[in-house]
C-alpha cells in the first residue's frame, strides 16, 4: 500500500513504478520501501543491511585500497575519491553501524590525509580535518557525521565561514560577499549531519535555519534582487532544472527540495514553484528521467544512462512530492 496521495501526487505511484523501484539495488529498494510503502520496520532495516554486500554499495566498498584511500586520493577533481565515494555511500544508506562500514571508515579515519589533494598547509591533516573550501569540507564532513567521526573542528570552521546573508560561498576567501546555492547546500547538509548526530548545539542549529532562508528566500532558483530564474550556475554553466544524480557539489533545484525534505522544513509558499516543476517532469509512466549527467566517471554505474528513466530520479521526486503534499 502507498502512502497517501494529494494533488502533488496526482496519480500516485502506480504499482508498476513501485514494481520498477523495487527491482533494483538493494540501496534504492530499501529507500523505497521506508519512503513510499507501509512495509515494516523490521522489512526495511533487513534491505539496507544488504547494501554492504549486495550491488553498488559492496562493489564501492570493494575499491577501497590497503591505504584507506578510494582512487589515490582524500580528493580529486574527477568522482573516484575517497570524498566522493564515502557521499555517495551516504545517499545509498550504508549503515554506519555495519561492520563493512565500521571497518573501511577506520581505515580512512587512520590513514588518508590531503597530502597532493588540498592547500599544502593542509598536507599532514587527516581527513576529517579537511582543508579550506567550505564546499569540499561541507562534503567531508556530512559523510563523517553520518558515519560517525569527528569532525567538530571542520563544522566549528563552517559556522565562522557563514556570509552575511546566511550562506556559503567557496570564493569568499578572495572577497565574495554573495553566497553560493552549491556551497551553501553542500554545508547544510553537513550541518544537518552534524546535528543529528551530536549533542544540541544553538550555533549550529541557528546557521542552518540561516542557511535554509537563504535557499527559501529565492524559491529555489531565483534572484532575490530582481526575481528572475537563475538559467545558469555561474561556475559550471550547469542548468538548475535539470536533475542529475549523483549531482556531487552541483546544486539543482530537486537536491534543493530533497534537502528541505530531509530537514523537515514545512513546505510554504515559497517553494511552490519549485515543486510545480518537479511534479511536470513526471512522463507518462510515472517517472523522472535522467536529465543530465557531469563531467567525469563514477566507478560503479548506478543509473541507466543519461535520457533515460532513472530510478534515483524518480525515488527523489515522489519523496519530494509526498513532502509538498503534507503542507497545510
Amino acid at each position: 500500500m502507498t502512502k497517501h496521495s494529494s494533488k502533488w501526487q496526482e496519480p500516485e505511484p502506480s504499482t508498476s513504478v513501485l514494481d520498477w523501484l523495487l527491482d533494483s539495488d538493494p540501496s534504492i529498494r530499501w529507500q523505497v520501501l521506508r519512503d513510499l510503502t507501509d512495509a515494516p520496520a523490521g522489512e526495511v532495516a533487513a534491505e539496507r543491511a544488504r547494501v554492504a554486500r549486495e550491488g553498488v554499495g559492496a562493489r564501492l566498498l570493494a575499491l577501497q585500497a590497503a591505504d584507506g584511500t578510494w582512487g589515490g586520493a582524500a580528493w580529486n577533481h574527477g568522482w573516484n575519491s575517497t570524498m566522493h565515494i564515502l557521499w555517495l555511500l551516504r545517499l545509498l544508506g550504508l549503515d554506519p553501524a555495519s561492520a563493512e562500514a565500521r571497518r573501511a571508515l577506520d581505515l580512512v579515519r587512520d590513514h588518508v590525509t590531503w597530502r597532493g589533494c588540498g592547500p599544502p598547509e593542509c598536507a599532514a591533516n587527516s581527513f576529517f580535518a579537511g582543508e579550506t573550501e567550505p564546499c569540499i569540507n561541507g562534503q567531508v564532513a556530512a559523510a563523517g557525521a553520518y558515519f560517525g567521526q569527528d569532525v567538530q573542528t571542520l563544522i566549528d570552521r563552517l559556522l565562522r565561514e557563514q556570509l552575511p546573508d546566511g550562506g556559503w560561498n567557496c570564493d569568499a576567501e578572495n572577497g565574495s560577499t554573495r553566497s553560493s546555492f552549491n556551497t551553501t547546500l553542500c554545508v547544510l547538509e553537513a550541518l544537518l549531519e552534524h546535528e543529528r548526530a551530536g549533542p544540541a548545539m544553538r550555533s549550529l542549529t541557528t546557521a542552518r535555519l540561516r542557511g535554509e532562508e537563504f535557499l527559501l528566500e529565492r524559491r529555489l532558483f531565483r534572484r532575490r534582487s530582481t526575481g528572475e530564474v537563475i538559467e545558469r550556475d555561474r561556475k559550471s554553466g550547469a542548468d538548475w532544472t535539470r536533475f542529475a544524480f549523483p549531482t556531487w557539489w552541483h546544486y539543482d533545484v530537486l537536491r534543493g527540495l530533497e534537502y528541505l525534505r530531509d530537514a523537515g522544513v514545512r513546505p510554504d509558499e515559497r517553494v511552490t514553484e519549485a515543486i510545480e516543476l518537479v511534479a511536470s517532469k513526471r512522463d507518462d509512466d510515472g517517472r523522472w528521467r535522467l536529465e543530465t549527467r557531469y563531467p567525469g566517471v563514477v566507478p560503479v554505474e548506478i543509473d541507466e544512462g543519461e535520457g533515460r528513466p532513472s530510478r534515483w530520479n524518480t525515488l527523489r521526486a515522489l519523496r519530494v512530492l509526498d513532502w509538498a503534499s503534507a503542507r497545510t
